[in-house]
C-alpha cells in the first residue's frame, strides 16, 4: 500500500499566527502517526513563516514513521538535514519568497548541482528524491543524479481533474512508468485530496507516497483528524 506522509507546515502556520505554542506542532504530529499516518513531512522555508529550525530538530527523535523534510538545498538547508538525518530528503527549487512549490525542476539546467547534493545526502544515509513534472526526458536525467525517488509535482492533476479524470491522470501515468523503469522510486504531492486521491492512485498503483498538508488540514477541521486520516488512508489500498 502507498504510504501517506501528513505535511504539518499549516499546523505551524496556525501556531505561528498567535506566537504561542496552540495548537502544539510535536502533539499533532506524534498524533497524526498513532492515527495511522506513514509519515510526517515539514517544509522548513528560510523565513520560518511556518516551520521553524528549531521544529525540525525537536521532532527528529519524536517522529517513529519516516521524516521527511523538502526544501531548496540551500548550505543552510543542507547544513540541517545531515545534522537532522531524515529518512528522506526532498529537493525542490523553490525561491526563498514562494508561497508554495508551483514548479519542479529543469534538472538539466541543475545536473551538477542536484547530482552532487544526491551524493552529499547518500553519503550521509539520507533517502532522496528530485520533485519534477511529468516530462519523460526530465525523469530520465533525475535517475541520472543517481537519486532514488521522483516526487511528482500533481497541482496539474488537481485543476484538471474535475473536467476529464482520464486526461489528467495520462502524463502521470507515463511519468511514472519512465520513472519505475529507469529505477526510481515514485512519490507525489501537491493539490491531492479526499476529491482525487483515490482515483490517481488505481491509476498509479505502485506509487511509494504520497505527501499532503493542506487539503488534509482542511478535511480536519470537519471531520477531525482521526477520521481524516483514516479516510486518506482508504483512498490508498487496493
Amino acid at each position: 500500500m502507498t504510504n501517506l506522509s501528513v505535511n504539518i507546515n499549516k499546523i505551524a502556520t496556525l501556531r505561528n499566527a498567535r506566537g504561542e505554542n496552540v495548537p502544539d506542532l510535536l502533539k499533532v504530529a506524534a498524533d497524526c502517526e498513532s492515527f495511522g499516518a506513514d509519515g510526517i513531512t515539514v517544509h522548513p522555508r528560510p523565513d520560518e513563516r511556518h516551520i521553524r529550525r528549531d521544529d525540525v530538530y525537536r521532532l527528529r527523535p519524536l517522529v517513529k514513521t519516516e521524516f521527511n523534510i523538502e526544501g531548496y538545498p540551500s548550505d543552510e538547508f543542507l547544513d540541517l538535514v545531515l545534522k537532522v538525518k531524515p529518512e528522506q530528503v526532498t529537493l525542490v527549487p523553490d525561491a526563498p519568497d514562494a508561497l508554495t512549490s508551483s514548479a519542479g525542476w529543469n534538472v538539466a539546467d541543475h545536473m551538477d548541482f542536484l547530482t552532487s547534493v544526491v551524493d552529499r545526502l547518500r553519503e550521509a544515509g539520507i533517502r532522496s528524491s528530485i520533485f519534477v513534472g511529468t516530462d519523460v526526458e526530465n525523469i530520465h536525467l533525475a535517475a541520472r543524479t543517481g537519486a532514488d525517488r521522483i516526487e511528482l509535482y500533481t497541482k496539474p492533476y488537481a485543476d484538471l481533474y474535475p473536467k476529464d479524470p482520464e486526461a489528467a491522470v495520462a502524463p502521470f501515468v507515463e511519468a511514472a512508468q519512465a520513472a519505475f523503469s529507469a529505477g526510481l522510486g515514485v512519490n507525489a504531492g501537491h493539490d491531492l485530496s479526499l476529491v482525487n486521491l483515490a482515483f490517481f492512485h488505481r491509476n498509479i498503483p505502485r506509487l511509494s507516497e504520497v505527501s499532503i498538508g493542506h487539503a488534509l488540514i482542511c478535511d480536519a477541521l470537519y471531520l477531525g483528524l482521526e477520521e481524516t486520516i483514516r479516510r486518506y488512508k482508504e483512498c490508498l489500498k487496493g
